[in-house]
């Protein structure tokens, strides 16, 4: 699937008019008493994800290592099957170099055990030839099958990583990943490929699978840096970012459209981040407050630390819109950094209750972004409650 495609039967769509049966509108009529209506206007086709936490990263307190809840077949199993309970679309499943459970493992045994939500796998590119990635991939894609409307279930994710003990450049980085996701995408639709680059040199035909399960499944790609914001203008399909003020989010919209237009192509957008929501928006700060009441400056570093993207530009945005918050953490209305403190990576949350946290998502919605990745601890609960008290909201 291209980023021009429209989305597949079955996602979450985003509309003022009538949803069909079991997808996602923004309602733009008067919502029930005490209730919050959340758009005004039409709003794009869109998914709504949610994350399992194979990485050793749940918790019901971040920074009290008492709290923590590892990384399990079982548990990480029950967050996704809670996830496709509570009507997500479908889930992240990331993937680090030195902690948790293999991502491409754990998609084969889960689709075996769910019938309906996609999985967002992501890889490491750096660390697989690509053509062995093409053959893991073709195989995943047969394992997780399609959904019940047909649409097929792998969403893969690709990840700018290094060889693990080899550092390159970012730019040079990069440009690999741009050439892996050129030829991947060819492969995985069951195209032969005659790839000359800077980087790959190959000319091979596809896995015999592939030609048997296209399209090709879409790539989810993101990065702030100069070099990842063009691998992502020239061959991604959905481009993420991470939280940051809608002013910034509209810019980084703005320009990565222009850059993808510039080679011909459009793109998709999603955004990843955290979210605490509860029945009154009291409740709702007073959990997330709760949530890093244990985090201790240090404790907080070593966290942010020991990730392996602690360097990158996104991460450095991330420092700066806490140090842009308020006394409370937040950045701007419902944007919450205090989870930040002990997170690398997506460091925010939207924070309210179920009407709040529906119309931030829909002001999102309405600056174009199409695809959330939502998340918050402990996982499997988390996914349960916005399930139960935002998925209301957001449907016709």
């Amino acid at each position: 699937m291209s980023s021009s495609d429209p989305t597949p039967p079955g996602e979450l769509a985003v509309s003022s008019g009538q949803a069909p049966p079991g997808e996602l509108a923004v309602s733009s009529g008067q919502a029930p008493p005490g209730e919050l209506a959340v758009s005004s206007g039409q709003a794009p086709p869109g998914e709504l994800a949610w994350f399992a936490a194979l990485c050793d990263d749940d918790t019901t307190a971040l920074g009290d290592p008492s709290a923590s809840l590892p990384s399990s077949w079982a548990h990480c199993r029950d967050i996704t099957i809670a996830a496709e309970r509570a009507g997500f679309d479908s889930i992240l499943l990331p993937s680090g170099y030195a902690l948790g459970i293999d991502a491409v493992t754990f998609a084969a045994a889960v689709a075996t055990v769910t019938q309906r939500i996609r999985l967002l796998v992501a890889v490491r590119v750096g660390e697989m030839w690509p053509p062995q990635l093409a053959r893991q991939l073709a195989s995943l894609a047969e394992i997780v099958g399609t959904r019940p409307d047909g649409a097929g279930r792998l969403l893969v994710n690709i990840i700018s990583s290094d060889l693990p003990g080899i550092t390159m450049e970012s730019g040079a980085r990069y440009e690999r990943t741009a050439e892996t996701m050129a030829v991947l995408r060819s492969l995985l639709a069951g195209l032969p490929i005659d790839h000359h680059g800077a980087h790959l040199d190959l000319t091979l035909d596809p896995p015999r699978l592939a030609a048997e399960t296209r399209p090709a499944p879409p790539l989810y790609f993101g990065g702030l840096s100069e070099p990842a914001r063009q691998a992502a203008a020239e061959q991604a399909d959905v481009y993420l970012m991470w939280p940051d003020t809608q002013e910034v989010v509209a810019e980084i919209i703005d320009d990565m459209t222009c850059r993808a237009a510039a080679h011909g192509r459009t793109l998709r957008f999603g955004y990843r981040v955290h979210v605490v929501v509860r029945e009154t928006d009291d409740e709702a700060r007073s959990a997330a407050d709760d949530l890093v009441a244990a985090v201790t400056a240090p404790a907080g570093d070593a966290i942010r630390n020991r990730s392996l993207d602690a360097r990158s530009v996104g991460v450095a945005r991330q420092a700066e819109l806490r140090g842009n918050a308020d006394a409370d953490g937040f950045v701007e209305e419902h944007l919450w950094t205090g989870i930040g403190r002990a997170r690398s990576g997506c460091g925010a949350a939207i924070v309210g209750d179920p009407g709040q946290v529906a119309s931030k998502i829909s002001a999102y919605v309405d600056m174009g972004i199409e695809s959330f990745i939502l998340s918050g601890y402990p996982h499997a609960e988390e996914a349960e409650r916005f399930g139960r008290l935002v998925m209301p909201l957001l449907r016709s």
